[in-house]
């Protein structure tokens, strides 16, 4: 196998974006896109906490989801401390809920209540993995903006700590319930506080014309609604501006016109929820949304310097109204699993194809992986850019622009748009794609017929699976129109 030959200055380039950087070494693993366990062993393969690629590859087949536990762990633990240092830095105090969203199953959030987290849902489902892995109702935080009646049933008979309320509707069923139920039940109020968070519009949550939560002014007669509830307790509001999000800008200006409306609630009060000495205390949950690194383009902000910066924030604008700082609340996600998620693939083909840019003709490589938008739907939605490197080895030659794309029957089937890849990749290399952490497994589907992957933890040199892949006959047995006998089909590579 001969190395590639370096490309000529302006072959790639025009196809290649400003952020990305021609590489000294393709083989290079940035830090802060994978997690710090990460390395090559001395053949050149991909270690993720002690366990080689080619080792997993073997053993669980490709595509695999792998996530290193102690990363994760490791991540929640410094989220709990950050938020919880910058709270008691002001006399305050401060929770922090997983957002289950990012990807949750048993054991994940069995990691995050060893860790000291509670844990936020926003479907019936992640609200009963929840409960399934033990985690103390009391300690969940509930989402969405159409709970069902019998979503809130299920939260209010369980004893679900807090639910978000969402819309005028939802307060009503809340009224009923908790009366048919004779049970008491302790809510936010979820307010858009029209801060446009810099991401994209997908992601952006807190601007007026979208579905989540209440205007200010909206919020405000929600809460004098919910005051005269007899078995609903406003515990207080809560405000999200989006996700992917650097910096402390948006949380500033968004705690500060929540804090207003808060400030006027506490006067006329409307906060019932009591604490366990009699005080009632209310609790503004400023959400999630704190950004990681998909590319070595991305410099997210460190979580200890967010929550200095934010906790400040809201602790200046408190100061301006004259009201003590309330229990702060956070539901960091993304930035807990995300970075911990490597995805492996086996390439199957590659192919370059020449593009005329208007300036003469430039030279892509198209590299194809047996996985992709149905594992990893996030470039398809709204275009999120990752990095690869090769897994199996260190490749060989110079460095070539390409673009990784996946099996299925879409041009738009895009897992990595933009890369530098060695020169000698080939079919049966194996391909790592990092911070697929969060938002893959959760979104993932079954488009053209294709299995999702399994979900394998790493630590300490040792594999097991958390969330089981699907196989074939998975499918067929869903299909009511094929007979039992005709579900014998080929499995995954790697399963038995």
């Amino acid at each position: 196998m001969h190395d590639a030959a370096v490309p000529e200055p302006g072959q790639t380039g025009a196809l290649a974006p400003d952020w990305l950087p021609l590489p000294d070494d393709p083989n290079d693993l940035a830090p802060g896109v994978w997690p710090a366990s990460a390395r090559r062993d001395d053949d050149g393969a991909l270690i993720v906490a002690g366990v080689a690629a080619p080792e997993l590859a073997r053993e669980f087949g490709t595509p695999v989801q792998v996530l290193d536990e102690d990363e994760v762990r490791s991540r929640a633990r410094e989220a709990l401390r950050a938020f919880g240092d910058a709270a008691a830095r002001h006399g305050g105090r401060a929770r922090v809920y997983y957002a289950g969203k990012a990807f949750l199953s048993a054991e994940v959030a069995r990691w995050m209540v060893e860790s000291g987290l509670n844990v936020d849902v926003c479907s019936i489902g992640e609200l009963e993995v929840a409960l399934a892995a033990g985690v103390p109702a009391a300690r969940i935080g509930f989402h969405g903006n159409n709970k069902r009646v019998f979503e809130l049933e299920r939260a209010i008979e369980t004893g679900v700590g807090t639910i978000v309320v969402d819309s005028e509707i939802e307060i009503e069923r809340l009224a009923a319930i908790t009366e048919r139920l004779d049970r008491r039940q302790a809510v936010l109020v979820r307010v858009n506080s029209g801060v446009h968070a810099e991401t994209h519009h997908f992601l952006a949550t807190a601007h007026e014309d979208q579905k989540f939560g209440f205007t200010l002014e909206a919020a405000h007669r929600a809460a004098e609604r919910i005051h005269e509830l007899p078995l609903v307790d406003l515990a207080g509001l809560h405000s999200h501006i989006g996700s992917q999000i650097f910096g402390v800008d948006g949380f500033r200006e968004a705690a500060s016109r929540v804090l207003e409306l808060l400030a006027l609630l506490r006067e006329e009060g409307r906060f019932t929820a009591e604490s366990a000495d009699g005080a009632v205390e209310p609790v503004l949950n400023l959400g999630g949304g704190f950004g990681i690194a998909y590319t070595r383009a991305d410099t997210p902000t460190p979580i200890g310097e967010l929550a200095a910066g934010i906790v400040d924030a809201v602790a200046d604008e408190c100061a301006v109204r004259g009201i003590p700082l309330p229990v702060l609340a956070f539901e960091p996600g993304r930035s807990i699993v995300g970075t911990a998620g490597v995805t492996l693939y086996e390439v199957g083909t590659t192919k370059s194809v020449s593009v005329d840019t208007g300036s003469g003709p430039a030279e892509r490589r198209y590299v194809s992986v047996d996985g992709g938008m149905s594992d990893n739907a996030r470039p398809a939605l709204y275009g999120a850019q990752y990095s690869a490197r090769l897994a199996s080895r260190e490749g060989a030659g110079a460095p070539v622009l390409s673009r990784v794309v996946g099996l299925h029957c879409e041009s738009g089937d895009v897992v990595v748009d933009h890369e530098y890849l060695p020169g000698d990749v080939t079919p049966g290399d194996l391909l790592a794609v990092p911070a697929t952490g969060a938002y893959c497994a959760p979104l993932a589907s079954n488009y053209n017929h294709i299995p999702r992957p399994p979900v394998v933890a790493v630590t300490g040199g040792r594999a097991r699976v958390i969330v089981r892949g699907e196989r074939i006959e998975d499918l067929l047995a869903r299909d009511t129109g094929i007979r039992p006998a005709a579900a014998a089909a080929p499995t995954r590579e790697g399963e038995e």
